[in-house]
């Protein structure tokens, strides 16, 4: 079963890394031969590229490893607002595949090629993904407050002009949620006298106020997305759980809310936003000792919905394995009738990577990523990409 698993995980490694290539080259025309002449055009065949990268690992958590999202969503904000209009999207950041759990959602919503975020400069470099996100323009932050709300302000305006929906990952947070990270946000609070959150990191508001005199009047809602998984799920909620075809069972509620509700001064918005983490601290909190997100948090019951798998993301995914699947076997058989030994072992080291175990894939990671860069390569991606690499929080100095 193992061996199985093995060859699962190559797959949707080179699935990844191949939709990926040729994704940020189907970009690169878009940018250089369209958008200069039809900008509109070029960003809504963006979002069907875009689509067809992400899907691939959204096809990898429902349909191989049966994942499925329970959502409490209120039915009225689906139908007019969700998926409708363009929207920040506020999201906790506690789990490893968090990220993956926003981007099935999306993807049910409709809006995963037209999912953008506030992202770290020095991603856009990261190859294929980090390329990706350059070319469909992410908000790429340098980390100086002075520099980006010039580059802030300037990128809302051209990322709310799009003709299709558009929603912007800001995480508030700032970094992913460890108990370390927890226990410095903690003391933060204390010293300041806020409120301590209990399963949040205290939220940075810098960003968050300095988008809001753009996206008013071009950016009329905020989508507040709570993901949760169970205490002590087995199994736990992680990529490698999904690349190994196991499902986890993640909960969500979502719900829109205008941006007008938002204080228009600075320091009143700023309190707005730790009144917010607040609130979604309650949410977290009944959530976990209840097993419902509405128990004992004060906010208003929604029903439950079950968002089952597309069809669109499988085919999409199929499409891009086996035209990985032939490329590979076109180059195999080409290199043996040239007699290109050099080229024929390396693609068959590749392939024989399937064959180590979890324990063993653990236990020599890095030498597997050199001898198998393909693999290397999806895992790197992925890890760099990740807002907890993007700061030191808490760490000790």
């Amino acid at each position: 079963m193992e061996k199985f698993k093995g060859l699962g995980r190559l797959l949707i490694a080179v699935t990844f890394f191949t939709s990926g290539f040729f994704v940020n080259i189907a970009q690169l025309l878009l940018t250089v031969l369209v958008k200069p002449f039809d900008k509109k055009l070029a960003r809504h065949l963006m979002g069907y590229l875009i689509y067809s990268f992400h899907s691939t690992l959204v096809c990898v958590a429902e349909w191989y490893a049966g994942t499925k999202l329970r959502v409490y969503i209120d039915p009225e904000d689906e139908k007019k607002y969700i998926g409708k209009e363009h929207a920040l999207l506020l999201m906790n950041h506690s789990y490893e595949i968090d990220w993956l759990t926003a981007w099935m959602i999306t993807e049910k919503l409709g809006l995963l090629g037209n999912a953008k975020a506030y992202a770290k400069k020095m991603l856009r470099y990261v190859p294929i993904m980090g390329w990706a996100w350059w070319m469909a323009e992410f908000i790429f932050l340098d980390r100086n407050f002075d520099k980006d709300k010039i580059v802030i302000k300037k990128q809302l305006k051209e990322i709310f002009a799009y003709p299709d929906p558009v929603v912007l990952l800001l995480n508030a947070e700032g970094t992913r949620f460890t108990p370390a990270k927890h226990e410095a946000s903690v003391k933060f609070a204390q010293e300041r006298g806020m409120p301590v959150l209990k399963h949040h990191l205290i939220p940075r508001t810098k960003g968050f106020t300095a988008s809001l005199p753009t996206m008013r009047g071009i950016c009329p809602g905020i989508v507040d997305i709570n993901i949760a998984f169970k205490k002590n799920a087995e199994p736990k909620p992680t990529m490698l759980t999904q690349l190994n075809g196991d499902a986890v069972e993640p909960y969500m509620y979502i719900r829109r809310l205008p941006l007008s509700v938002v204080p228009e001064d600075e320091e009143k918005a700023a309190q707005w936003m730790q009144d917010f983490f607040a609130e979604k601290d309650r949410l977290m909190e009944s959530f976990h000792e209840t097993g419902c997100f509405f128990k004992t948090s004060g906010v208003k019951a929604v029903p439950e919905k079950i968002y089952k798998p597309t069809l669109s993301s499988l085919l999409n995914f199929i499409g891009w394995a086996s035209f990985s699947c032939l490329i590979i076997l076109y180059y195999m058989v080409s290199s043996l009738l040239a007699g290109n030994w050099i080229g024929f072992f390396t693609v068959f080291f590749i392939l024989a990577g399937c064959k180590l175990s979890k324990e063993k894939y653990h236990k020599h990671c890095a030498i597997f990523n050199i001898l198998f860069p393909v693999y290397g390569l999806m895992e790197y991606t992925v890890n760099a990409s990740k807002i907890s690499k993007a700061s030191t929080y808490g760490a000790k100095k």
